[in-house]
């Protein structure tokens, strides 16, 4: 990869085996990417860029204006989000062990012993996303295996700063971002078809659109909803 300026923007570009050229703006800053023919050159990318610089300026003032959530400080009154919803975060300090627990589809309360630094309550909370999230997971897996047919498929959850997801095709195993704990089951599902789909076509090219078409026909307006909610204080890509 490497990159083109066009009217002051930044183009990454890459090269693949593909056969059209392809543009893409990622959030949360509107980083732009060509993703061209191996037999295309840069002023034929540039030319294309400038074709299309209504509709890059479009998507990137959408992104850069984006609601971000401030850094977490995990005190009372904070907005926390598991599963697509907002919860207000209540942080009770008593002497037992350390716990969360959802109350009246409104509070997320935060069960700390008291002195708890923000460290501590952070990770507190990780681990509380964490394990619900794969409680998520192995379901929606099965589901999507008999779908698609991959079988034996390996999976894994971590904190990523670059990506929802991610796929390894050799090992056969899938890695999903712990942000997907906050977000909607149906975000969560589209990433997972999302890498599934990755065991059979690495890149993002003809074949891949064409497995999610037959499918997830609706993965774009999935793909939209998740790009647009809202976002860490972290600037991060996906």
């Amino acid at each position: 990869m490497h990159q083109i300026v066009v009217n002051g923007i930044a183009v990454d570009v890459v090269r693949k085996n593909i056969k059209n050229l392809h543009l893409s703006v990622y959030p949360p800053d509107g980083r732009v990417r060509v993703a061209s023919p191996l037999n295309v050159n840069d002023e034929a990318v540039r030319l294309f860029v400038i074709s299309k610089m209504a509709w890059i300026k479009r998507n990137r003032a959408k992104y850069l204006n984006q609601e971000r959530q401030p850094e977490r400080k995990y005190i009372s009154g904070e907005s926390h989000y598991f599963r697509g919803q907002r919860y207000i975060l209540n942080v009770i300090y008593h002497t037992g062990y350390p716990k969360v627990i959802i109350r009246n589809k409104k509070y997320i309360d935060l069960y700390v012993r008291e002195g708890y630094t923000v460290m501590q309550r952070e990770n507190v909370m990780t681990s509380w996303y964490r394990k619900n999230l794969k409680e998520q997971i192995p379901p929606l897996i099965e589901k999507w295996q008999k779908i698609t047919g991959v079988e034996e498929v390996q999976w894994g959850v971590k904190k990523m700063k670059t990506l929802w997801g991610s796929c390894n095709q050799e090992a056969k195993r899938i890695w999903l971002n712990l942000e997907l704990a906050k977000k909607p089951e149906r975000s969560l599902e589209y990433i997972i078809v999302h890498e599934l789909v990755h065991l059979f076509e690495r890149n993002h090219a003809e074949r891949f659109i064409e497995y999610m078409d037959k499918f997830l026909p609706e993965w774009r307006a999935l793909k939209d909803e998740l790009n647009q909610s809202v976002l860490k204080h972290e600037q991060w890509k996906y």
